[in-house]
């Protein structure tokens, strides 16, 4: 598992689980009760100043034929991190996961990322006025970078399984010629391997469609470039 510990310094492995569990900070998602546990996200800043999201559960599991007795949410939303990175798809940096039993024989779970500096969530990006400020242009490039990330997930055949509008970041950067464009997915945690690629394809797409503000014609333009990137066409997306 490719993590990295920069955060914890002079941290040793065995300790780095106990380390994470003590820090505290915001809670920016508040603990709620699910999957027979809880579950929530703290942003907490490192020693070194680093900003660190830390996803903190208790008894929060999902059950499959791997695993039927329950596994922590978090190492399946670890795997998917890793398994996207791999096929340069642009999720959060992970920094640590890891899940143990208490005395009681509960789990008890973490993810740690990295915050994706610079970036916001696309609706904020509009509500804000990027698409006017940068213009049609890069508007354009933009809707090629998310269908670019989303094709490559797809032929991966991983599926998002949460693809809302919400869990899409956006940065932009730069000026003129050297403006920069960059996509980032987040929100893994239901993020589950497919059959086929055209399958995870057909149900995050249908479900982006529905828990999106894009119009038609921003719409159509995300599938153009989509399909374009993906090699075939989707059905039901038009």
């Amino acid at each position: 598992m490719a993590v990295d510990f920069v955060a914890a310094p002079g941290v040793a492995p065995q300790d780095r689980f106990a380390y994470f569990w003590n820090q505290q900070g915001e809670w920016v998602e508040e603990p709620n009760r699910r999957r027979g546990g809880e579950s929530g996200v703290q942003r907490v800043v490192s020693p070194n100043g680093r900003l660190l999201y830390v996803k903190r559960q208790t008894g929060h599991t999902y059950r499959s034929w791997l695993h039927p007795f329950g596994r922590p949410t978090v190492l399946r939303e670890r795997d998917a991190i890793e398994g996207l990175r791999q096929l340069r798809v642009n999720v959060p940096k992970l920094v640590f996961c890891g899940a143990e039993r208490d005395a009681d024989k509960q789990w008890r779970a973490l993810l740690v990322t990295a915050a994706l500096d610079g970036f916001v969530e696309m609706d904020n990006w509009y509500a804000a006025g990027g698409r006017e400020r940068h213009g049609e242009a890069v508007h354009d490039r933009l809707l090629e970078e998310l269908a670019a990330n989303l094709s490559r997930m797809h032929l991966g055949r991983w599926q998002h399984s949460c693809l809302y509008i919400k869990h899409i970041f956006v940065r932009v950067s730069g000026d003129g010629p050297d403006e920069k464009v960059e996509v980032a997915l987040l929100d893994l945690e239901k993020c589950r391997r497919r059959w086929t690629a055209q399958s995870a394809a057909q149900h995050d797409l249908q479900q982006l469609r529905r828990h999106s503000s894009f119009n038609d014609t921003d719409w159509l333009k995300l599938v153009y470039f989509y399909e374009h990137a993906f090699g075939s066409a989707i059905k039901g997306l038009r």
